[in-house]
Order: C-alpha cells, then sequence, then structure tokens
C-alpha cells in the first residue's frame, strides 16, 4: 500500500511531491502517479524515483491519500472513473478552484473523507502557501496529516470553505500579477539602460525581499511603505503616480473579478 497516490503527473503535483520528497516526509517508494502522457510520466518517474503508471484505478486501489492534481474540466470524468473504487478509510485531496465539497460529494456519490485545497504555483520552489478545509467526515487528526503533505512545500492554512473563491484572488491566481508587476519593473529599467537580465534580478529580488520584511517584521505594509518614503523624495514621487494611475484600485478590481469568476458569477 502507497501512502499517497496522484492522480496527474502536472506542475502542481511535481510540485507536491518534489516537496515531500525534499523533505523526506515520504520516500520515493510510498508514492504512486498515474498520467495518461507518457512524458508526464517518464519525467515523474525519472525525477522523483517514484512508481508511475497510465492507470487510475491502480493508483487510487493502492494508496490511503488520493490526491486529485488534474485540471478541473477532467474532475468530473475521473471521478466518475474511481468513485466505485474509492474506500471509507481512504482520504481524497482535491485541488480544483470551483470544486466545493458539496460538488465533490455529489460527484463522488458516496460517503468519502474529502479535503479540498487550493495551493498555488510558488510550491514548484517550496514557497507556496494552501487553503485547506475539509468534510465533517475527516477528523482534527486526519487534517493534520493532509496539511502536513501540503507544508512539505510551504506553508498550509485551515479556512472556512466561504473563504475558498477570495483564497483563489489573493494566493492562487495572484502570483501570476506579480510576474506582470516584476516584468513591467524590469522593462522601465531596461527603458533606464539596464541589461535586461540584471534588470529582472533586480526587481525580483526587490518583491521576494519586500515580501519578506512583511512576513518576518509583522509591520502593516502601509508602515513599511512609509518607511520608504522621504519627504520630498523620490519614492513618495512614485507612489504619488501609482495612485494618479489607480494602481491599487485596479489591483483590488482585478481580484474581485477574480473572485467572481472562482465563484460561477
Amino acid at each position: 500500500m502507497k501512502k499517497i497516490g496522484f492522480i496527474g503527473c502536472g506542475n502542481m503535483a511535481s510540485a507536491m511531491i518534489g516537496g515531500i520528497c525534499k523533505t523526506g516526509l515520504f520516500a520515493p517508494e510510498e508514492i504512486i502517479a498515474a498520467d495518461l502522457n507518457n512524458a508526464a510520466r517518464a519525467n515523474a518517474k525519472e525525477k522523483f524515483g517514484i512508481e508511475v503508471t497510465s492507470d487510475n484505478k491502480d493508483a487510487v486501489n493502492r494508496s490511503q491519500l488520493v490526491v486529485l492534481s488534474i485540471k478541473p474540466q477532467y474532475y468530473a470524468q475521473v471521478i466518475g472513473e474511481i468513485a466505485p473504487l474509492m474506500r471509507p478509510d481512504q482520504i481524497v485531496l482535491t485541488i480544483a478552484p470551483g470544486w466545493t465539497l458539496q460538488k465533490l460529494d455529489e460527484t463522488f456519490g458516496r460517503a468519502l473523507k474529502i479535503v479540498r485545497a487550493m495551493p498555488n504555483t510558488p510550491a514548484l520552489v517550496g514557497e507556496g502557501i494552501t487553503a485547506v478545509c475539509a468534510n465533517d467526515r475527516v477528523t482534527e487528526e486526519e487534517l493534520g496529516y493532509v496539511c502536513s503533505v501540503l507544508k512539505s512545500f510551504g506553508k498550509a492554512e485551515v479556512v472556512g470553505e466561504n473563504l475558498m473563491d477570495a483564497v483563489v484572488s489573493v494566493s492562487g491566481s495572484s502570483p501570476a500579477y506579480v510576474f506582470i508587476f516584476i516584468e513591467a519593473m524590469a522593462d522601465a529599467a531596461v527603458a533606464d539602460g539596464m541589461p535586461r537580465s540584471q534588470a529582472y534580478q533586480f526587481a525580483a529580488q526587490a518583491v521576494y525581499g519586500s515580501a519578506k520584511m512583511v512576513l518576518e517584521t509583522g509591520l502593516h505594509p502601509g508602515q513599511l511603505k512609509d518607511m520608504v518614503c522621504s519627504p520630498g523624495g523620490t519614492t513618495i514621487e512614485a507612489v504619488r503616480v501609482l495612485e494618479e494611475k489607480g494602481f491599487r484600485s485596479s489591483v483590488m478590481e482585478a481580484m474581485r473579478a477574480c473572485t467572481k469568476k472562482a465563484r460561477g458569477e
């Protein structure tokens, strides 16, 4: 019996498997991953030394924790395939936006232990943040166990399911906003004469360091912003232009649109 089985070997599954193996939470021989794509299976086997298969049913039958790490549009099809095989003692971990606990219950059509999670792509470098909620069949001990798996590639926080759509916008999709911000800063530096590779390094490190200051100092982001803005200085002039151009409002409106999309509105 494997401790964990993945249905799908894509980027998020690879991030999770990589974190699990790196921390030693599970040994490679305790992990199995299923994928119809030959290249994805070969890559997972070569990179992590885990067992791979093209048979979803095989992975489910041999796993205690089953992770549905496929795209949301394939959930109904795959759940229909594996639902008859699921055992009451197994835990299902899902990572698809829009698939509520109720919808998962109805689609499986069986009383199963289901944990819903929303990770993000920084998990690929061990810096992910994952929101977690579970149905009432999952015990506190089991939820803690799942969280320990998710913490192998970053942080994990238990939240109410009513917040999961907001999580999509604030952490699930937000790396895209940050990448655009970094690219824009680098473009401006290039326009001012800096080589592009160097511009990306400066911009990315500034974002990384700033985020670390928020997390490690515990200070309000506004207070940290004020610390950089000297009276009559360059930074406050840049902030003035950002506010004039609607920077803050644009971010808020984009995130609210993302949340509405996650809700299916």
